[in-house]
């Protein structure tokens, strides 16, 4: 884990006439924010406010405000550690990341919450994030094709979409600076509690890159087959009924970047496109239901008959400009196209009103927007480095969930597992657009040596809307309709450098998140009114102090954070949905300490402590929030040592202890009793003659435990009740040439 670099975020560039809009209210923002700032006191009464030449930054290997916040920054050389240590980027970040939940280990991060909240998924500047969220942002790349990753905790005002608990920021792999370089990859990890053909997974990736005269590229090739997963007592986990599953699945992941440089000017086109596709012939035992939930683990039963799996596939283009002196300051604009699809497993909706019926949701979203951010130093500040950073984003998005409906009395009488389609595709929620555009302006300020200081503001317009349809379960005739929003939200920071190894800050944050419409569309009762109070957008505010300090040997860092929020979302609890909004509260504590023993040894960990409360909607007394939103106690630790020059090993642990506020407090959806558990992993690389090896164990001790989302039953049965993996072997043989 390393201490952030600075670098300045990319924000959406406008452009038809509702980008016109947005420009002149940006224009309007930024010279009002500059008076707000203090600015016209620096010059004549009546006299104008004077602006340096435009400077647009937009690299965003990094987020506006990261010296005054808590931010992770994970290089390659950890991301290629982990990834032969515990496969999928959500669990990278579950033993690297403080404040974030713990991984499912399955194809969902819904629970991986950061600081109890939401976090907003970027690849490369283009945000990962649907107004249908299907809480699957972190499995749309491959680590193999990540370069860093920075995660910037808490919420922003600069950030829309959704921003509320921080913001994961993913850069993808850079080109070689040789005229050609290859790189292969091949790798396999099984099962050692199972071992078998039926465990083996395998793994290639092949890239070439390089730069040649004024033209670099880089181009990445990754093909995956994972099989089954076994548990710590050798059986077969079981697709994840609810959300569905990472076994039995094929993994296509490309990744493209052509970048040219003509003079101070860099014009880039980026490709990155996964497709995911599930073929497994089990299922989650239905029979384990009968017993009472939490009192047998979910089981694999074998004869599953489904001709379209658990899927994914997203696609991205992606185009940007950059320009380093532009009347003697910078530029960087991106466009960018997403399409993007997902499937998930069937469910058996006939008891519930909502769905009355035996079908499976996919979901079509296709998104386009830009990006673009402004740099302005202010010339009437400029003895204090004031410098105004401005910007504007605009987003075009259309999503829909048709289902397909299946025979349920061929369902019955196979046991679960027969599916026959008696209907392709039904609406479940009808297509819903969603435009969106935002302005923002953030004011730095360095008054002493020592002291900076960081205002900033940002507005928000979305209007969402909707055609005529007919529900699913029950049929109910909904009316079109639209609704409009329109939010100013505000931040501000301060740094104080104590000590030349220590900082100080502190900052108070908001946070704007768009209500899930169509999680309530698809369920819309007769008379549905769009402007009903549960569509209403939430604002969080999040205070913050923390400390950070970097010596020779010893870097640590430790925040305090505390979060409010005057409507909590929207639930759905077995399947129905639960209206009751009330106020949220979300407070804790996380940091990290890194000590370098000498050029062979290091050691540290992470820990992260939080507590959430909410209110109960029929007698007002406060209660804690459910352990989807909040997780227990998680400890990290590791130690890395170079026993030879050619060999280095870490091992690592993570520690998730119990949670029963919420049980006590008798939440039901995601209320269930937490037992703690614990899991060791150990890592070894070997440089050889001609390339490098990597063998990594995921569950050195063979642990049978199941995950925090694993204990809270998903789908309040057994049949969700799935175990966590036990002992992994990994093996990858890495060469360039």
């Amino acid at each position: 884990m390393k201490h952030p670099k600075p670098a300045f975020p990319m924000f959406n560039s406008s452009h038809g006439s509702l980008g016109r809009v947005v420009m002149h209210g940006l224009a309007a923002s930024a010279s009002a924010w500059a008076l707000s700032t203090g600015t016209a006191g620096a010059q004549d009464a009546g006299a104008p406010i004077l602006l340096d030449p435009i400077v647009l930054t937009a690299s965003r290997e990094g987020a506006l405000d990261t010296k005054s916040r808590y931010v992770t920054v994970i290089d390659r050389d950890d991301i290629s550690q982990q990834q032969e240590t515990v496969g999928s980027t959500a669990e990278l970040l579950e033993r690297m990341v403080p404040g974030m939940a713990t991984a499912s280990q399955t194809l969902t991060n819904y629970g991986q919450t950061l600081r109890g909240r939401n976090v907003q998924v970027i690849i490369d500047g283009v945000p990962m994030g649907t107004s249908r969220d299907v809480s699957r942002d972190l499995f749309n790349i491959s680590p193999s094709n990540i370069d860093s990753i920075e995660v910037v905790h808490g919420g922003s005002a600069i950030y829309g979409g959704g921003a509320a608990g921080g913001i994961i920021y993913i850069n993808t792999l850079q080109a070689s600076d040789r005229p050609l370089e290859f790189e292969t990859t091949i790798g396999a990890a099984t099962s050692l509690s199972n071992f078998g053909s039926d465990a083996l997974s395998g793994r290639i990736t092949q890239k070439v890159s390089g730069t040649r005269g004024n033209m670099d590229y880089v181009l990445s090739f990754s093909r995956e087959q994972t099989r089954g997963f076994f548990d710590g007592d050798g059986d077969r986990i079981p697709p994840e009924p609810s959300q569905g599953d990472l076994s039995d699945t094929g993994t296509v992941d490309l990744m493209g970047k052509l970048g040219y440089n003509f003079g101070d000017q860099r014009l880039q086109f980026a490709v990155n496109y996964l497709d995911a596709e599930q073929d497994t012939d089990f299922i989650s035992d239905p029979a384990v239901d009968a017993l009472p939930p939490g009192d047998a683990k979910a089981r694999a039963l074998e004869g599953l008959e489904l001709a379209d799996q658990t899927s994914r596939e997203n696609l991205v283009l992606n185009l940007s400009y950059s320009k380093e002196d532009l009347w003697g300051g910078k530029v960087d604009a991106r466009l960018y196209y997403r399409d993007y699809s997902t499937r998930f497993a069937p469910f058996d909706g006939r008891p519930y009103g909502g769905w009355n019926a035996l079908a499976q949701s996919f979901l079509e979203s296709e998104t386009y927007g830009g990006q673009v951010t402004f740099n302005t130093p202010v010339n009437g500040l400029a003895a204090h480095g004031a410098n105004l950073i401005w910007g504007a984003d605009i987003k075009n998005e259309k999503t829909s969930m048709p289902v397909t409906v299946f025979d349920g009395a061929a369902y019955d009488a196979s046991g679960g597992r027969q599916f026959v389609v008696i209907d392709p595709e039904r609406t479940f929620m009808p297509e819903l657009t969603t435009k969106s555009a935002g302005i923002f302006g953030q004011m730095e300020l360095f008054p002493t040596e020592k002291l900076t200081l960081r205002a900033g503001v940002r507005h928000d317009w979305v209007n969402a809307s909707y055609d005529d349809f007919t529900t699913l379960g029950q049929g109910n005739a909904i009316e079109g309709g639209e609704i409009d929003y329109s939010e100013t939200t505000f931040n501000l920071g301060a740094v104080y450098a104590a000590t030349q190894n220590v900082d100080l800050y502190a900052s108070y944050s908001q946070a704007f998140e768009l209500p899930d419409i169509g999680v309530q569309l698809r369920q819309a009762e007769e008379g549905f009114n769009v402007g009903d109070s549960n569509l209403a957008p939430r604002i969080t505010d999040t205070y913050e102090i923390g400390m950070r300090g970097n010596w020779s040997r010893l870097s640590a860092d430790i925040a305090a954070f505390y979060s409010k929020s005057d409507l909590g979302g929207v639930l759905v609890e077995n399947f129905s949905l639960v209206q009751d909004r009330t106020k949220e509260k979300i407070y804790g504590i996380e940091g990290g300490l890194h000590y370098t023993v000498d050029d062979r040894l290091r050691l540290g960990g992470t820990f992260t402590l939080q507590e959430g409360t909410g209110k109960n909607p029929e007698t007002g007394d406060s209660i804690a929030l459910n352990s989807y939103r909040i997780s227990p106690l998680k400890l990290t630790a590791y130690v890395e040592y170079s026993p030879k020059p050619w060999w280095d090993m870490r091992l690592q642990v993570l520690y998730s202890a119990g949670r029963d506020s919420a049980f006590e407090d008798g939440v039901g959806f995601g209320g269930r009793e937490v037992e703690d558990y614990a899991v060791l992993d150990l890592y070894n690389r070997f440089e050889l003659e001609r390339g490098t090896l990597s063998v990594g164990i995921e569950n050195l001790l063979n642990n049978q435990y199941h995950t925090v989302f694993g204990q809270l039953l998903r789908n309040n049965a057994n049949s969700s009740h799935v175990a966590a993996q036990g002992t992994v072997a990994r093996v990858t043989y890495n060469m360039t040439w």
